[in-house]
């Protein structure tokens, strides 16, 4: 895509940069048992619109790049190229993944449905803030939600319990990047 590795490293640095100012922090999106690569792929974009600092991807949750090496067509069709704009890392451990950001300072807030849930929107962070997402199906396990600061939940108005994983995301970025 880029002639220059120079010039592609100048412009991943300025828009990492830029994205932290815009906020007046920074905001961490993790990806967690995701099975769909179009969800990720989706997210990826998403995260970029929304300006995301970095993206991990946890547990089985497909990445932009195959074990070959190659990058994932089907994911780059819905990325739009997004995996080259927001910095990324697979993570071995959620919960290890977790420990590790709250030690340094990082606010970390799950997306889900539970009892402990506050209404996105309810609350207001000030400091970097790692939003995690999880499976399409079974959410986020009550074992990484004991371990988050924060639990949040969209508050749904019509018939359905839930939304789509990345269209939820993208609600949620939206909503703790405003």
């Amino acid at each position: 895509m880029f002639e220059s590795p120079f010039l592609f490293l100048c412009l991943y640095l300025t828009g990492y940069i830029m994205r932290a100012m815009a906020l007046g922090r920074e905001t961490l999106l993790i990806i967690h048992d995701v099975r769909s690569v179009h969800n990720v792929a989706s997210m990826f974009r998403t995260a970029d619109g929304a300006g995301v600092s970095k993206i991990y991807l946890t547990g089985y949750t497909p990445g932009p790049i195959d074990r070959f090496g190659r990058k994932v067509s089907a994911f780059t069709k819905v990325s739009l190229g997004a995996e080259d704009t927001v910095p990324w890392e697979r993570g071995d451990s959620i919960l290890e993944l977790v420990q590790k950001l709250k030690k340094d300072g990082v606010q970390v807030v799950a997306l889900e449905q539970d009892t402990r849930s506050a209404r996105l929107g309810s609350m207001n962070f000030d400091k970097c803030v790692a939003l995690i997402v999880g499976n399409e199906v079974g959410g986020i396990t009550g074992e990484i939600l004991d371990e988050v600061d924060v639990i949040l939940e969209i508050p749904m108005r019509g018939i359905k319990e839930s939304l789509n994983v990345s269209v939820a995301a993208g609600i949620a970025l939206y909503g703790l990047t405003k």
